[in-house]
């Protein structure tokens, strides 16, 4: 088999080797978390600011929206359930591609092929001959789209790959104003269809998850579909794959997917019930604060910055 130099996710073919991925529920936020607000000092003296935890333990329930079963996608492996929020705002086809596969139970028995330290986990047929059914084989790619129509609430902090960074319903994203289009950024997390060299050989039916450092290198040319907001410990922790690009070289290796489904497939009491901190929320606008500037008794010197990928995203059982 044929492996590429580049160390890009993309799609298996036939008979070829593919040549070539945020954060969870936060423990401060359904645990031990802090108070939700520092006690006063003696005789009046001002109050330190807010920690993240103690931000998230004071928010009100209005600023969390639970997750909808329609666009929530479960990967179900021997260890547990990963949960994915996924993003038709940006993604629309390669998603109704994906809905057509997941009714076909395509993805039953397929297998995690790929665990690329500090970089990807990636999951599809690992021969490359399960036919596609009534899916489509290839699509247009969908690397950005127009900002248009779409509240953006921006990051103040700059960003190295492009002028503007913010999030965009729960997603982190970037803009260029200018020429009117916004993408979806390569966090940690972020969930992404693999394909071949060609723009438009993706169509879902190989997925990828950031599970290191995140390659923005990769943001607009790959389409993003999502991100995993439970779970993620259950890819990024699975061995490393022994051969080039970390894929697996014997089928041993491999992690089966026992099965995809949408959550709205489910009877709601076999769902994993989760909401996320909605990122229009002035919550959200108080924990990217408390990310910048760190109160917590540990810093000795806060950054006064942060980068889109360093913003916290938070998931709770709801009620927190």
């Amino acid at each position: 088999m044929k492996r590429g130099p580049a160390p890009v996710p993309i799609r298996r073919a036939a008979l070829a080797a593919v040549l070539a991925a945020t954060l969870g529920p936060v423990a401060g936020a359904h645990g031990a978390a802090s108070p939700a607000a520092a006690p006063a000092a003696a005789h009046g003296a001002p109050t330190r600011p807010p920690t993240l935890a103690e931000v998230l333990a004071a928010s009100p329930a209005s600023d969390w929206r639970p997750l909808d079963p329609a666009r929530t996608l479960y990967v179900e492996l021997d260890a547990g359930r990963v949960v994915i929020e996924l993003a038709p705002a940006f993604a629309p086809r390669h998603l109704d591609n994906l809905a057509t596969l997941v009714r076909q139970r395509w993805f039953d028995g397929v297998a995690v092929v790929r665990s690329h330290d500090n970089y990807v986990v990636q999951w599809g047929d690992p021969e490359g001959t399960r036919p596609l059914g009534a899916a489509a084989r290839t699509l247009a790619p969908e690397f950005d789209r127009a900002a248009a129509g779409l509240a953006f609430t921006r990051l103040p902090d700059g960003d190295v790959y492009a002028p503007e960074v913010g999030f965009v319903d729960g997603f982190p994203v970037a803009r260029e104003s200018a020429a009117g289009r916004v993408w979806l950024a390569h966090c940690y997390g972020m969930v992404g269809v693999g394909r071949d060299a060609a723009a438009d050989s993706g169509n879902a039916a190989e997925l990828y998850v950031v599970i290191g450092h995140a390659p923005r290198h990769l943001d607009r040319n790959v389409t993003l579909i999502g991100r995993v907001v439970d779970g993620l410990p259950l890819l990024s922790a699975l061995p490393r794959g022994t051969g080039p690009l970390g894929f697996y070289e014997r089928p041993e290796q491999r992690v089966p997917i026992r099965a995809v489904r949408h959550a709205a497939e489910l009877p709601e009491a076999q769902r994993t019930r989760l909401e996320v901190l909605r990122t229009d929320s002035p919550t959200f606008e108080r924990a990217v604060e408390a990310r910048r500037n760190r109160h917590d008794g540990w810093t000795v010197r806060q950054a006064g910055r942060v980068e889109l990928c360093n913003v916290p995203l938070p998931a709770r059982a709801p009620g927190g």
